[in-house]
């Protein structure tokens, strides 16, 4: 499945900071750290070396990754017409006939993170929830089965804890 390349606000200046970070400070850190252990002499058998230029591949694929990624993705800004309806970047609780309640943040694949519930816009809820409101029913096909969802709240800002 072809994933979009939409993105918050938030998603983008963390990427453009890893990007930043890894480039202007881990890079050259490992760069200084792999020049020393080289001094040493022997390569073959030196720890430090081998790691060292392990990480540097690992930094400037994730360099390399970062820089086009960024190119093609497209920032999502909120916009007050949004209010009311579903959209992308929007936080979401939702309830199920058995009183379970979900909150997600409806993000791009870049910035899917389980522990804060952020799930992609390509998901199957994400898919099913996009334009509905409030006390809208919606039917999801999971994995597991089809599952209905009732919409409580759809809010542009962080959920208060």
């Amino acid at each position: 499945m072809k994933r979009s390349n939409y993105i918050t606000r938030d998603g983008w200046d963390a990427l453009e900071r890893e990007l930043k970070y890894l480039w202007k400070e881990e890079r050259p850190r490992i760069t200084q750290s792999v020049s020393e252990a080289a001094a040493l002499g022997d390569r073959s058998e030196n720890a430090e070396y081998i790691y060292g230029k392990r990480r540097l591949r690992e930094i400037d694929r994730r360099v390399r990754y970062l820089d086009k990624r960024l190119e093609v993705l497209e920032i999502v800004n909120y916009s007050p017409q949004q209010e009311g309806k579903v959209f992308f970047g929007a936080w979401v609780e939702v309830e199920n006939d058995e009183g379970e309640t979900l909150r997600c943040r409806i993000v791009g694949s870049d910035e899917i993170d389980t522990k804060k519930n952020y799930i992609t816009i390509d998901s199957p809820m994400a898919r099913a929830l996009i334009g509905k409101e409030i006390d809208d029913e919606v039917t999801v096909n999971t994995p597991s089965g089809v599952k209905e969802w009732y919409i409580n709240t759809i809010q542009y800002k962080p959920f208060e804890e």
